[in-house]
């Protein structure tokens, strides 16, 4: 699943309002540096960058590091009104899509996936997640690639959350053999589940191939039971991604979850299984 960063727009520019909220950090940073009488070139070179990034940042093209603007703002003598601006820039950097299905998370009591191509994104590792972002055709520039894993690996701090949600991820044992970004990725990957999967929070299963009877053929899913009492489903498949809120299709997303669950391996036999594919690694 590459939750919701895959749709049927292959341009991977900023979107909706990340742009209008770049465009609106890049003019206020311009309107500083002409008060400065700086040049594009001048102030690149007092705060340790390119001209060529001063004018993207300026253009709302680039999303200027905190560094970029705590520079900026002290170059220009902006009084911690550049700088005022790095929580904004910090949940725009990341696409809308995204952040909408953090927003879900963050408010979630209990997550359930089952991934039948790849590990699930809550529990990818930073090399992975590159990795497999890497993969990706038509391919990512360098700093939508880097915005994509920023974004993955932020959505990872909802189960640092206290309490903290209950997270039951079934993947496929396709998902723990193929080996995206290479052996070493695998492995470490292999070993960060392992160590996730025995926290009391989160329960890691693993769908056998031998299994005959499999009732997630349809797919992968995921089931997110927020505190309100409602439960979201989310599908995604190539160029789709999809929230589902209907009741009746939710309860079938629910219904075919936990069969799944129930045909997949126990959480402690899955932990020995990882162990003995780490070992074959």
């Amino acid at each position: 699943m590459t939750d919701g960063v895959d749709d049927g727009k292959w341009d991977p520019g900023l979107e909706d309002d990340s742009a209008q909220v770049m465009k609106t950090v890049g003019r206020q940073i311009k309107l500083w540096r002409e008060a400065a009488g700086m040049t594009q070139a001048e102030l690149g070179a007092a705060i340790g960058y390119g001209e060529e990034m001063v004018s993207a940042v300026e253009r709302g093209r680039r999303v200027p590091k905190p560094e970029f603007l705590d520079a900026a703002d002290k170059v220009l003598g902006a009084n911690g009104k550049i700088s005022a601006m790095t929580s904004d820039v910090a949940e725009a950097r990341y696409p809308k899509k995204v952040r909408d299905l953090a927003k879900l998370e963050a408010e979630a009591v209990e997550l359930g996936a089952y991934g039948n191509s790849v590990i699930d994104g809550l529990l990818q590792t930073e090399e992975y997640s590159r990795a497999l972002f890497a993969l990706r055709r038509p391919a990512y520039d360098d700093d939508e690639l880097e915005r994509l894993v920023a974004a993955r690996l932020a959505r990872q701090r909802v189960l640092e959350r206290k309490p903290s949600p209950t997270l039951t991820v079934v993947q496929e044992e396709v998902t723990l053999r193929r080996p995206v970004g290479g052996s070493g990725v695998l492995r470490r990957q292999l070993e960060y589940l392992l160590e996730v999967g025995s926290s009391r929070h989160v329960e890691v299963q693993v769908m056998p191939t031998e299994r005959e009877e499999h009732s997630g053929l349809g797919g992968s899913l995921r089931i997110l039971k927020l505190r309100d009492g409602n439960t979201i489903g989310q599908n995604e498949v190539q160029l789709t991604n999809r929230l589902i809120s209907g009741p009746k299709e939710v309860h079938v997303l629910e219904m075919r979850y936990g069969m799944i669950r129930a045909q997949a391996l126990t959480p402690r036999e899955s932990l020995l299984f990882i162990k003995r594919l780490l070992g074959e690694t």
